[in-house]
């Protein structure tokens, strides 16, 4: 039976190197028709500039309209959430998302994740995710990782997140970087068990 994918997957971007694979995320859930709730630190905004000369607006509103413009995607379907609204549905575990993904992670997210701290929507979103048992993913930033990075990782990992470093294999040959960026994206859709065509699998001569 072909797995349904999740009606609404939340989405953060932290100050970390990988902004390709966290909008490439964001495009492909678009793109599958699921609901997407985005959350985007201040420092992401700056990373999303350097790494993809990307402006991410400080205004939620705008935010929506802009991304959901260039990713094609309906009214409604794309919701940006500013960093202190409190009042917004990831905020709380009587609404909370299917999913989530935290794509790029910073080191500083991920610790403060992992000790349940919450002085942001995104560190209060995930710690709600975790506590309802829903799956959260961690795509944390490049390496090299140290003895902290790993304990905190493995602590989350104890508790039910999934730790996905952005690893790109070569088995299929990639010719170009977007090939490498939708490998690491076709990983995370696979936890989520979202439908997808961005690569052959294993023992597949093609993607359909």
């Amino acid at each position: 039976m072909t797995p349904v994918p999740p009606a609404t997957i939340c989405v953060a971007l932290t100050g970390a190197s990988g902004m390709p694979y966290g909008i490439r995320l964001l495009e492909s859930l678009l793109g599958a028709g699921c609901r997407v709730w985005l959350i985007y630190s201040q420092v992401a905004q700056i990373v999303a500039r350097q790494e993809m000369d990307l402006l991410l607006p400080g205004n939620p509103a705008q935010a929506a309209r802009e991304l959901g413009a260039r990713f094609g995607a309906p009214d409604g379907q794309l919701q940006v959430f500013g960093r202190e609204d409190w009042n917004c549905p990831p905020a709380s575990g009587s609404n909370p998302p299917d999913a989530m993904v935290v794509c790029p992670c910073s080191m500083g997210t991920l610790a403060s994740i992992a000790h349940g701290l919450a002085s942001n929507l995104i560190e209060r979103a995930a710690d709600v995710v975790l506590k309802e048992r829903r799956p959260l993913i961690l795509v944390p930033r490049e390496t090299p990782f140290s003895t902290l990075h790993l304990e905190n990782m493995l602590s989350l990992s104890r508790n039910g997140a999934v730790i996905l470093p952005p690893a790109p294999g070569f088995y299929n040959q990639p010719r170009e970087i977007g090939d490498l960026v939708d490998f690491v994206v076709a990983r995370i859709l696979d936890q989520l068990r979202v439908p997808h065509r961005l690569m052959p699998r294993w023992g597949d001569d093609a993607a359909s």
